[in-house]
């Protein structure tokens, strides 16, 4: 969409330490939301957090007031505990990504979501959905011997690189019938896209994030990861949890900040639901 020429781009902290679909989504998703141009810059200097389990770095760039307006958060999430919460005193919280992230952080909250389920209005699918089953490994993972003998045993697995182009990437887990992933994003992206998938063990990740999405749009079925030896025809079913994606999507719509939008965004009313859930 077309943006106004005339705002100043919006800051916007994101990880760029490693190359991460999940993470590069973040400035699609913000200039969608906003229709302005995004740059990254600092945790101190920035307007807004959101996608990523990134509240730990607010907390630490945010510990004491800055001069001007306070930074927000925007469906941000937490990856582990954190002592005190004071720090939200300096912060405009939005929307957090799910309740377990509210609960540890002591902030009252009803509505949740991920940023990243709006993917979807930013790189729309029109492609064929073939009938392979991808697989979307944590970035940490993709080098994992046991993890490339799996997708080497059946020609219907199709491995998804992360660190590949995030268009890409997305476009091949919307094109899939089902996705495994131990990628957050990973099954993020395919509950946007409307493609069943299932959580398998991200090795030497904390499941907190997991979790507290999986709360956030109401999955009863994510309680545990799978391991791949678990799998055995396991990578099948339906989403049955999308009136929880449908109420995270509007919250994460009602709850953007107006001030963060171009005037003519301003004026546009939320986007129809096309996804084929």
């Amino acid at each position: 969409m077309k943006q106004d020429a005339s705002p100043s781009p919006l800051r916007l902290h994101w990880w760029k330490a490693e190359p991460n679909f999940g993470d590069a989504i973040n400035p699609l998703i913000v200039g969608h939301m906003s229709g302005r141009a995004v740059e990254h810059t600092g945790p101190r200097n920035a307007d807004l957090f959101a996608v990523g389990s990134l509240l730990q770095v607010v907390k630490r760039g945010h510990k004491e007031p800055r001069e001007g307006d306070r930074v927000c958060v925007w469906g941000t999430g937490l990856i582990r505990p954190v002592f005190g919460h004071e720090f939200l005193e300096n912060v405009d919280v939005a929307l957090l990504r799910g309740p377990i992230t509210a609960a540890l952080v002591k902030y009252h909250a009803r509505q949740f979501g991920d940023p990243g389920l709006l993917i979807d209005e930013v790189l729309p699918f029109d492609g064929t959905v073939a009938d392979r089953i991808g697989i979307v490994p944590h970035y940490t993972q993709i080098d994992d011997p046991r993890l490339l003998a799996f997708v080497a045993s059946d020609s219907a697995y199709l491995l998804i690189d992360p660190r590949d182009d995030t268009a890409e990437v997305c476009h091949k887990i919307a094109g899939c019938a089902h996705v495994l992933a131990s990628s957050l994003h990973g099954l993020i992206v395919a509950d946007a896209y409307g493609v069943a998938n299932t959580w398998i063990e991200p090795e030497g990740q904390s499941w907190l994030k997991y979790l507290d999405y999986a709360t956030s749009v109401g999955r009863t079925d994510m309680k545990a990861p799978k391991r791949l030896d678990e799998i055995n025809g396991a990578a099948n079913g339906t989403i049955t949890y999308h009136d929880g994606i449908a109420a995270a999507r509007d919250a994460l719509h009602d709850s953007f900040p107006d001030k963060f939008k171009a005037d003519a965004r301003r004026r546009q009313v939320r986007p129809a639901r096309t996804a084929t859930y």
